[in-house]
C-alpha cells in the first residue's frame, strides 16, 4: 500500500491542473513570442525580456486565456508550484512587474473580479 504525504495530494492537484494548460507550438500574441525554453518573452523586433519564474507561468497563464477575466485566486492556483495560504499582495506585485516589462497596458485591472489578458497590437 503507498502512503502519501499531507501535501502530496495537492501536488499531484497543481500538476493535472497545469497540464491541461499544455498548448500546441509557441505561445504568441500580438508582438510578443514566449520561449518557454529560456523562459523569456522575445518581441517582433528581436528584443529579449527576461523573466522571473513567477513572471513567466503567469505571463503564460495570460497567453492561455486572453480576453477572459482570471481572479486573483486561479492565478494563484496557477502560478504556485502547491496550494495553500499564499500572500493576496503577491499577485498584484507580479502583475505590476509584467505591466513595467511589457507595457501597462497589456494587463487590465477589474475590480472586485480579478484581471484581463489584452492582446498586443
Amino acid at each position: 500500500m503507498i502512503k502519501f504525504e499531507a501535501n502530496c495530494g495537492t501536488w499531484v492537484n497543481a500538476l493535472i491542473r497545469r497540464s491541461k494548460d499544455q498548448a500546441g507550438g509557441p505561445l504568441s500574441a500580438g508582438n510578443l513570442t514566449l520561449d518557454e525554453d529560456r523562459q523569456c518573452v522575445i518581441t517582433k523586433d528581436r528584443r529579449t525580456i527576461e523573466l522571473t519564474g513567477i513572471e513567466f507561468r503567469l505571463l503564460r497563464y495570460f497567453l492561455l486565456h486572453p480576453g477572459i477575466v482570471l481572479s486573483k485566486t486561479r492565478l494563484t492556483e496557477h502560478v504556485y508550484e502547491f496550494d495553500g495560504d499564499k500572500d493576496s499582495n503577491v499577485i498584484e506585485v507580479y502583475i505590476n512587474r509584467l505591466r513595467q516589462k511589457l507595457g501597462k497596458d497589456l494587463i487590465e485591472t477589474r475590480r472586485g473580479q480579478g484581471y484581463i489578458f489584452r492582446v498586443p497590437e
